[in-house]
């Protein structure tokens, strides 16, 4: 392969990207160099828009000092302590400032926290804990698990087992799951501005699985309030309380996966706080270190959490965690990004921006290949009509275009998704979309 160098661009030959075509991409390479508040700069010293938070975990904006800060006299004091048998103080000082907000609010009881190391890892933390605390209960023949179809959980083998996505799991072998029906229905539900109206019967689709698989051998249902790396599809009214309803009925835990609707993404802390429906484990990471530092948590109910709180005081009561469960360094940059969360009411300002947000998009109604555009929060998706035999091939150059234009924009399939920082102004709003706008003008 022929790569096309600049002077300034490295050796691209040793890393293996995830989730890229490597060869394509490195045949054109998009290489960024630096970042600051709404903007990335490229290798050649061009502003870029970004209108994804990164990958959904930029919250607060680029380059924050607080974070900075905190994170370099952190590294100075502590750079590494271990939390099995041992401790370190901030580690339990984040802990006690994220019960402070868990979701569900003080009346949630979701205030026992469990640190990771990435939302993949939250996911396969919180199916353990599920089939735990099962076991625990006397219910150790509850170890399956259901999620969802077009759902996303990370990659682990639990996360892609439970997950959705043809493409994550093809090639490698799963734990114990099945699947109910994803809520995409573009038929009755297209351009919506919010929650879809129809759909909310698909929540039956658990009672569904507790007759063919029987309520003693599941120990949880898992979902994306928001499924987000799908392509944002949205939850009709109603369904998630159904959902929490049935599993109450059959006593199967409710696991809700906020990875990417954390830490304000729907205009409130969580959407947990959004559909007012509480589960009993949320997993969380992106948000919780505004993606400074790699980390992620899983809030336990203290049904959970006491419930696993068993047996002789010696006993370690779940086997269980990482090296890096609650790095120092990153809960530095936890706790500055909560700062700076409450300090400029980032946790809330997504509901402000909403409607602004949605008129925006709805605004390229009728514009050439559009076939629905579904908006929640400060999160937004362009369907595109795929070309005849390669999908995907449309919204990928409508992907390269904008980013040409200075706008950094995700595609999934045909599918653009768009989650710009909490700290977006309506002016970038007019901007993403207006770049958006020009491009699909020109797609072929």
């Amino acid at each position: 392969m022929t790569l096309h160098v600049r002077t300034n661009q490295p050796n691209l030959e040793n890393f293996w990207m995830p989730f890229t075509a490597n060869r394509q991409f490195k045949a054109a390479p998009r290489l960024l160099s630096g970042a600051k508040g709404m903007y990335y700069t490229d290798i050649d010293g061009n502003e870029v828009l970004d209108g994804t938070s990164g990958l959904w975990c930029v919250n607060a904006g680029h380059g924050r000092t607080q974070i900075v800060e905190a994170v370099a006299r952190q590294l100075g004091e502590l750079d590494f302590a271990p939390t099995f048998q041992m401790g370190h103080p901030i580690v339990f000082s984040f802990a006690e400032k994220l019960a402070a907000i868990a979701p569900g609010g003080k009346d949630g009881g979701l205030d026992r926290v469990f640190f990771t190391g990435s939302g993949s890892e939250s996911v396969d933390t919180a199916l353990k804990i599920a089939i735990a605390y099962q076991r625990a209960i006397g219910q150790g023949t509850r170890t399956r698990i259901i999620g969802r179809e077009k759902g996303y959980h990370g990659v682990g083998f639990g996360g892609i087992s439970v997950g959705g996505l043809v493409n994550n799991r093809r090639v490698f072998p799963q734990i114990p799951a099945d699947h109910m029906r994803h809520t995409l229905d573009m038929e009755r539900n297209a351009f919506s501005r919010g929650l879809p109206a129809h759909g909310i019967e698909l929540a039956e689709d658990l009672e569904r699985l507790v007759a063919l698989h029987g309520a003693e051998t599941i120990a949880a249902v898992i979902v994306e309030p928001m499924a987000g790396s799908a392509g944002v599809i949205l939850p009709p009214k109603g369904y998630l309380e159904r959902l929490r309803a049935i599993a109450d009925k059959h006593g199967i835990l409710l696991i809700f996966d906020e990875v990417i609707t954390g830490f304000g993404r729907l205009g409130t802390p969580f959407a947990t706080d959004y559909f007012g429906v509480t589960p009993d484990l949320v997993t969380t990471a992106k948000g919780l270190t505004n993606g400074a530092i790699p980390m992620g948590a899983v809030f336990a109910s203290r049904k959970v959490h006491d419930g696993l709180m068993t047996g002789p005081e010696s006993q370690i009561e779940l086997f269980h965690g990482y090296t890096y469960s609650g790095h120092p360094v990153a809960c530095a940059a936890g706790l500055a990004t909560l700062g700076i969360y409450a300090e400029e009411g980032l946790l809330t300002r997504g509901a402000e921006l909403a409607n602004y947000w949605q008129e925006a998009l709805h605004s390229l109604k009728g514009l050439p290949h559009v076939a629905d555009i579904r908006n929640l929060g400060l999160v937004g998706a362009i369907e595109l009509r795929s070309r005849d035999g390669a999908p995907g091939a449309r919204a990928y150059d409508v992907f390269v275009e904008c980013f040409r234009k200075g706008l950094l924009i995700r595609v999934t399939g045909d599918i653009i998704a768009l989650s710009p920082p909490l700290i977006v102004e309506k002016h970038q709003i007019d901007t993403i979309v207006s770049v958006i706008a020009d491009t699909l003008k020109t797609a072929a």
